[in-house]
């Protein structure tokens, strides 16, 4: 399966999930895979390990009359 990461991407799928999966403090695995402790923050909390889309929430629109 080919996996499309963005330019900016700084972790893998495989990587998000050994973030999920692992038992160490947040500041030891950011240091271990050389990554920020948000990044490791985020990553565990979240329920899979695919890309969230980085599109607004809401959209600002704009009507004509």
């Amino acid at each position: 399966m080919l996996i499309a990461l963005h330019k900016n991407a700084t972790t893998t799928p495989a990587t998000r999930l050994a973030l999920q999966q692992a038992s160490g403090t947040d500041r030891e695995l950011a240091q271990q895979y050389g990554i920020g402790v948000d990044t490791v923050r985020k990553w565990r909390h979240r329920t899979t390990v695919h890309d969230a889309s980085h599109t607004a929430h809401r959209l600002q629109t704009t009507l004509s009359a």
